[in-house]
């Protein structure tokens, strides 16, 4: 298993996410959507393992201005301001290979075994 967690320190579902693997003796690779946030092949990866961009973005964002911007922009122009706004995400966002899940779903996890 190659696991990524993306989401911040801040963010009580990643930290949830990352004691999920913990417990379970999973290593995994932290990556900080404050500090750096994902690249272009790494978010058309996790979308199109979620099913779209917009199942990766969290309504409840802090970013307001953006997240309420989003439903008004072409694909393209969503895209890239999700690139440029990573905060924007549903947190935590867990890839494993072309497998990924958005948000906390111990579920899914638990059958990647």
């Amino acid at each position: 298993m190659n696991i990524q967690i993306f989401g911040t320190k801040k963010s009580a579902d990643t930290r949830k996410a990352e004691r999920f693997f913990k417990e379970r003796g999973i290593r995994f690779q932290f990556v900080d959507l404050a500090e750096k946030g994902l690249s272009p092949g790494e978010l058309k990866s996790v979308a199109a393992a979620v099913g779209g961009l917009d199942r990766l973005i969290d309504p409840a964002a802090k970013d307001r201005e953006t997240a309420d911007l989003l439903p008004y922009l072409s694909d393209a122009d969503r895209f890239e301001k999700v690139l440029e706004h990573p905060l924007v995400l549903l947190q935590p966002i867990v890839r494993n290979g072309r497998a990924a899940t958005a948000g906390y779903q111990p579920e899914v996890w638990k059958t990647w075994s």
